[in-house]
């Protein structure tokens, strides 16, 4: 995991459009030109704060990941619950693609392409899935605990089913150009975890 450190304002502008050219279009979806246009400089000042597009998709990812960390975190500490974490979890991605303010995670979108990364972006995003497994292993073995939740199999499996639906819906959402289907498949996601036998 890189460790991340302060950025220069013109740098965090760049690491900014970078990751909504991610989102949208993955690593082979932009260029240092495209990020030039948004920016207002030259290919050449990009490649003085990110010498190669790799390093500045690390970079992105390994801030991405910072946040994540920090807002899965915030739950755990503000809601104590694991149901209400989960709900939590959904509404935020549900209130992004509703508002426009994110549509993928940027991570789910760099899988798609992990076997053509370069290593160390690959290993970021790899790091990713396996924060977010961690996270929701811990909140679903807790549930299960207190009898909210009635899992099918081991916490971690089903850590990673949830998360592969949870991606799925993002999708589902994109592909039907509607952000309600997304917290449709959200709650059904839930729902099922909440299903008494």
């Amino acid at each position: 995991m890189q460790v991340v450190e302060p950025l220069s304002p013109k740098a965090a502008e760049i690491v900014g459009h970078a990751r909504t050219l991610l989102e949208t279009g993955g690593y082979n979806g932009f260029s240092y030109a495209d990020i030039a246009t948004r920016v207002a400089i030259s290919k050449a000042s990009i490649h003085h704060h990110f010498p190669s597009k790799a390093e500045l998709v690390q970079v992105v990812v390994a801030r991405y990941r910072a946040e994540a960390r920090e807002g899965l975190a915030l739950l755990d500490r503000q809601l104590a619950d694991p149901l209400r974490e989960l709900n939590a979890y959904v509404d935020y991605w549900s209130s992004c693609i509703r508002g426009g303010t994110s549509s993928f995670c940027i991570c789910a979108m760099l899988a798609a392409e992990l076997p053509l990364l370069p290593e160390e972006v690959a290993e970021e995003v790899r790091g990713h899935f396996e924060d977010l497994t961690a996270w929701l292993t811990v909140v679903l073995a807790q549930g299960a605990g207190s009898g909210q939740f009635q899992l099918q199999g081991p916490a971690a499996d089903e850590a990673r089913a949830f998360m592969a639906s949870v991606h799925g819906a993002m999708l589902a959402a994109r592909g039907f150009a509607d952000p309600g289907t997304f917290e449709t498949l959200g709650r059904l996601c839930i729902a099922r975890l909440t299903r008494q036998p």
